[in-house]
C-alpha cells in the first residue's frame, strides 16, 4: 500500500501511463466528458473533491509543461482564475468551446466535484529531465 501521494488506484495507476505531451483535463462536475480519454471520476458530492484540491495534489506528482483554460473563467470565476494564474504564468486562455474541441484528445480526464463554473484546465505533460 502507497503510505503518501495519490491513494486513489485507477488515478495513481493512470498518472504512471503519462508520457510528455499527454493532455490530462482537470475539470468541474458540469464539463461536457468527451468519448475517448480515459476517466477518472472522483466526484463525490457538488464540491467535494474540490478543483483546487485535486489540482494541488495532480500539480505534486506531475511534470506540466503548459496549461490551457477558458477564458471564461476570467469573469464567472475570479478565484479558480486566480489560482491558474498564479500556478501558469504562461496561462493559455481559449474559448470555453475551444477547450472542450482541445479535451477530446486528452489522454486522461480528472472529474472532480466543484460546482463553480468555468473551474477546468487541461495540462499537457512534460518530462522531468
Amino acid at each position: 500500500m502507497k503510505k503518501a501521494g495519490i491513494l486513489n488506484r485507477h488515478l495513481s495507476g493512470a498518472l504512471a501511463e503519462l508520457g510528455h505531451g499527454d493532455g490530462v483535463l482537470i475539470c468541474d462536475a458540469g464539463m461536457p466528458i468527451p468519448n475517448g480519454p480515459r476517466v477518472v471520476d472522483l466526484a463525490f458530492r457538488a464540491g467535494v473533491p474540490s478543483f483546487a484540491v485535486v489540482l494541488d495534489g495532480l500539480l505534486a506528482e506531475l511534470v506540466v509543461e503548459g496549461a490551457t483554460a477558458a477564458k471564461e473563467i476570467q469573469g464567472a470565476n475570479p478565484a479558480v482564475s486566480a489560482l491558474l494564474e498564479n500556478e501558469f504564468p504562461d496561462l493559455e486562455l481559449v474559448s470555453h468551446e475551444r477547450l472542450k474541441e482541445l479535451s477530446a484528445d486528452a489522454r486522461l480526464v480528472v472529474r472532480t466535484g466543484e460546482a463553480r463554473p468555468y473551474a477546468n484546465v487541461l495540462l499537457r505533460c512534460g518530462v522531468f529531465f
